[in-house]
């Protein structure tokens, strides 16, 4: 199978790239900045002056789209959000005039979302057939960022939206920056503790994805987290379990948003959710309790 990903250099890219190659896919990956290819991997420029990615790409079989400035990066203010929507939409509309160039269409787009589109709330359980959305920043961005996607229905292509929970990585996404208080023995409660975080291992991102470029009937909104979200508090304990590390400092919600300002959101307040789209369709995590995917990742 040829599969094409944007974004693909970045953290859960380059998981998801390493997952089809083992499974004998060719891969190309669309960057600005492409590198010697070789060993069934391709880099191809896009979003450049001049580049027609779309010359390379004839033949692909699924389209990956993971494009986008990190919401993990920098305090949130106003240039910060511009930025973070901007990309997404900016990539997302590029990689739909591709799809519209090339003679032969692929049969599946597969992109990336968010549960940020839920709404906060330390009570209630978000599945896909939930209809409440959000009315913050993030909600807004992941509500424009998959009405766009779903144009490529338009053009015969299954199109499946994975809404990303907390992504765990050793070196990269949140986890270092949340484990960092832990490795300098000052960890503990972030906030009321009671927010829900809704997580998943990096592996089974790319599992996931995979899963959905192979399920012939899955398409629509798919949840990507594992099925024990965690409460902020209990998370932590966790992290302190996994380094060998106390839990005792507790984080005041009014530092977290002196320091991030409207990111702070992203620690303070959580929703739970729940991967029934993936369950249904016969998905087997991996790593579905938080314990073992930490004793994988700090193995």
């Amino acid at each position: 199978m040829k599969i094409a990903i944007t974004g693909g250099t970045g953290f859960a890219g380059k998981e998801m790239t390493q997952l089809f190659q083992q499974h004998g896919h060719e891969v190309y990956i669309l960057t600005r900045s492409p590198k010697p290819s070789g060993n069934g991997l391709k880099y191809v420029q896009w979003l450049t002056e001049g580049a027609q990615p779309e010359n390379e790409l004839e033949g692909t079989d699924a389209f990956v789209n993971l494009a986008g400035s990190s919401i993990n990066d920098g305090r949130w203010d106003d240039e910060q959000k511009e930025l973070i929507y901007s990309s997404r939409v900016e990539a997302t509309n590029e990689v739909l005039r591709i799809i519209r160039a090339m003679d032969e269409k692929p049969k599946v787009l597969v992109n990336a979302s968010a549960v940020g589109l839920y709404p906060a709330s330390t009570e209630k359980t978000y599945t896909e057939k939930s209809a409440e959305i959000g009315d913050d920043f993030l909600a807004k961005t992941v509500v424009e960022w998959e009405r766009l996607a779903e144009e490529a229905e338009e053009m015969g292509v299954r199109v499946a939206m994975g809404r990303f929970g907390i992504i765990l990585g050793k070196k990269d996404g949140a986890l270092p920056l949340m484990a960092l208080p832990y490795k300098l023995f000052g960890g503990g409660t972030v906030g009321s503790g009671r927010q829900w975080l809704s997580w998943i291992h990096v592996h089974d991102v790319a599992r996931a994805i995979l899963f959905a470029i192979e399920t012939d009937d899955l398409e629509g909104p798919f949840n990507v987290t594992a099925p024990y979200p965690k409460r902020m508090k209990d998370f932590g304990k966790e992290i302190a379990r996994a380094l060998g590390r106390p839990h005792w400092f507790p984080v005041p919600e009014f530092a977290l948003k002196a320091v991030l300002g409207d990111k702070s959101r992203l620690v303070l307040e959580g929703q739970r959710v729940l991967p029934e789209v993936l369950q249904q369709h016969g998905f087997e995590f991996d790593y579905a309790d938080l314990r073992s995917a930490l004793a994988d990742i700090y193995k």
